[in-house]
């Protein structure tokens, strides 16, 4: 089981590696294919909304066949996915090769939170969850500076052929080495029975607005904020991105134990949200400041935003063993769901504050506006919620 779990974090290194990685591609696909901030923008979204779509079979999946079929099979789609990335000519096929990625990368996690749920005390929960986030957080780093070098040595495209390839040989490990944990005989439910649980509905909206910020800024607006408002090289981008990877990674190993330091779930993360809004608003409020400034601040709403374990974590302590796939699913649907939904709603706010305004720093200061008063709102509703650790 050890070996299997080690074989799902390096599938969740990609998928963190997939959702960041335009952010450094953007002047270069803009460049060869047309394609603006706002079309990649789209085609993030759709990479988040794809992932979000299938955690209800995934869900299913995960309780019925367990998640070794479930995450190999899937992860093969990733793989073709990058694969049509790599022969990319016109926009559309950056948005269809990501919503394939997406659909490949939605069960690596869920698969090794299923198996955390299934095997470990549910006490430590939250820090083998928050552990993996950090370890896969790697997949940041390596679609930071050493993406950019890679796309330096050999071209983008056949870096994308390269990372299909990898794709594929996690694919296969899965396969070969995750078992399966044992399962009750005559287990059954629904998502319907999930629904039916009160204490989740005041977690919901904390899951859908808290990983936006951060999944937006670090996978495609880092790039195009920094090199339209400060003039940043390609070089820069990778270094500001790279800091931006290092500070989720760092944060993701605070929040793990936390809970059992601070005996709490709920304060933790209505903390951590409260300081993520406080930079989006700085940002909002001084948005051309100076690229040191900037980056600062983008690298604190990457640090205290990776949350996301910690809210999975509470979620998980109302729901019942026999409902553990569809239960992590479904909270996760609300996270990457949310953050799709929100790369969609930017792109949208960038476009048109763009065409209403010759200041380059107002589509900017408006996107970091909505991902601060969406968290705002979802921490209004998270602070009625019941704080439970087991």
């Amino acid at each position: 089981m050890r070996i299997g779990i080690v074989i799902l974090i390096f599938g969740y290194v990609l998928s963190q590696f997939y959702r960041a990685f335009l952010a450094v591609l953007t002047p270069a696909l803009e460049a060869e294919i047309g394609a603006t901030p706002d079309d990649l923008a789209s085609a993030s979204g759709f990479w988040f909304l794809t992932f979000a779509l299938m955690q209800i079979p995934v869900g299913y999946a995960l309780d019925r066949i367990g998640p070794r079929l479930t995450s190999s099979a899937l992860l093969v789609v990733a793989g073709i996915g990058a694969l049509v990335f790599s022969w990319a000519t016109v926009p559309l096929h950056i948005t269809i090769a990501m919503s394939l990625i997406g659909i490949g990368c939605s069960s690596v996690l869920m698969s090794a939170y299923y198996i955390f749920a299934r095997v470990y005390p549910a006490a430590i929960f939250a820090t083998l969850a928050a552990s993996t986030i950090g370890i896969g957080s790697i997949g940041n780093i390596a679609s930071s500076y050493p993406l950019t070098w890679l796309i330096g040595e050999i071209g983008w495209r056949e870096a994308m052929v390269w990372i299909a390839g990898v794709t594929f040989v996690i694919a296969a490990l899965l396969a070969i080495v995750i078992r399966n944990p044992a399962t009750a005989e005559g287990e059954r439910g629904s998502f319907l029975d999930l629904l039916r649980i009160r204490a989740l509905w005041l977690i919901y909206p904390i899951m859908l607005f808290s990983y936006a910020p951060v999944a937006g800024l670090r996978g495609l607006w880092i790039g195009p904020y920094l090199s339209e408002v400060f003039g940043a090289s390609t070089d820069m981008l990778g270094l500001a991105t790279l800091i931006m990877g290092i500070a989720m990674i760092i944060g993701s190993f605070v929040y793990g134990p936390i809970d059992r330091v601070f005996g709490t779930r709920k304060w933790v993360v209505a903390a951590g949200s409260v300081l993520v809004i406080v930079a989006l608003s700085a940002l909002a409020l001084l948005p051309g400041q100076s690229l040191a400034f900037a980056v600062t601040l983008l690298t604190l709403v990457g640090f205290f935003g990776v949350g996301f374990p910690m809210i999975v974590a509470h979620g998980m302590a109302f729901i019942p063993q026999n409902l553990t796939g569809r239960g992590v699913t479904l909270l996760n649907l609300f996270g990457i769901g949310g953050a799709g939904l929100m790369q969609m709603v930017s792109s949208r706010v960038f476009d048109t504050v763009e065409r209403s305004s010759a200041d380059p720093t107002a589509p900017y200061v408006a996107i970091f506006m909505v991902f601060g008063l969406t968290t705002l709102a979802g921490v209004l509703i998270y602070l009625k919620s019941t704080d439970r650790l087991d």
